[in-house]
């Protein structure tokens, strides 16, 4: 008898107690990416400024700022794809808002403790900014063609650039999940935030590295922000350039996929056990 019982204990551990458990958790996540996506339909304001401001930005500096110094060809085929990683890494703001925001109305402590797999917040949370930041692409996609923007390269070259794209997102979402909860509060997120305009326009989003100072444009070009901009607009097969030959300019793509990569190894697991040892 306790053989048998010892037998079967093993059993539900094993092979079936492990496709129960991520059955689980592919169901709780999916629960909360559906309470993420909720929030759309009853706060279609905030998901139209979303999609709005980089639009604004990109409007802006065409027509109203313009000029990118030292670009070679068409300003627009230069500013475009630029704009497209900002808006990337300026997703960063919305997660951070969003974390934070259920950290400090007890959301986050009663989904704790339900029977829930730790984790599954996260997910949802990942996978919804993920689905918005697509949807916010193709918004700016549409507004480039629009005014004149056009990829010269191939549908691969184009899925390449808007899979690069994506990742510098899911790096700076990570990025975003581990400094919400390290600040905690709304007004320490905003002292963060401060700071993630200067990453982004400590950039070549709009002009190139040559038109600086020798020092800043060395500094700009390994800016990851700067990589993905970079490799975006070869794979598009823009013709603006900048007649860089540094080593971050003409391996941009590789720089484009290890940088993110990086980001992600390193503050993914530093937000699932921030997020873990939240109530201990």
């Amino acid at each position: 008898m306790s053989t048998s019982v010892s037998t079967a204990s093993t059993g539900a551990s094993t092979g079936v107690g492990a496709g129960a458990r991520i059955a689980w958790a592919v169901t709780d996540s999916w629960t909360m990416t559906r309470r993420e996506l909720a929030h759309w339909a009853r706060q279609p304001v905030q998901v139209f400024v979303g999609l709005a401001f980089p639009v604004m930005l990109l409007l802006m500096f065409n027509y109203l700022i313009g000029g990118g110094k030292g670009v070679e060809g068409d300003y627009v085929d230069f500013l475009v794809p630029g704009m497209f990683a900002l808006t990337m890494v300026f997703g960063l703001d919305a997660t951070m808002v969003a974390v934070t925001g259920d950290l400090n109305k007890g959301v986050v402590d009663r989904f704790r403790s339900m029977p829930m797999t730790n984790g599954a917040v996260l997910v949802g949370r990942s996978v919804a900014d993920m689905l918005q930041s697509f949807a916010s692409l193709i918004v700016m996609m549409g507004v480039g063609l629009a005014i004149g923007w056009r990829w010269h390269g191939s549908l691969a070259g184009v899925a390449g650039a808007v899979g690069l794209l994506l990742l510098l997102r899911f790096a700076m979402l990570w990025l975003g999940i581990y400094l919400a909860m390290v600040a905690g509060k709304p007004e320490l997120v905003a002292a963060v935030q401060v700071l993630v305009w200067p990453v982004g326009f400590f950039s070549n989003a709009f002009t190139v590295p040559g038109s600086m100072p020798e020092w800043l444009g060395a500094a700009v070009e390994w800016n990851p922000m700067s990589a993905t901009a970079t490799a975006v607009r070869d794979l598009f097969g823009d013709s603006s350039g900048t007649g860089a030959t540094s080593w971050p300019a003409t391996h941009a793509e590789l720089l484009a996929v290890l940088s993110p990569v990086a980001l992600v190894a390193l503050f993914l697991p530093l937000a699932v056990h921030r997020f873990s040892s939240l109530s201990r």
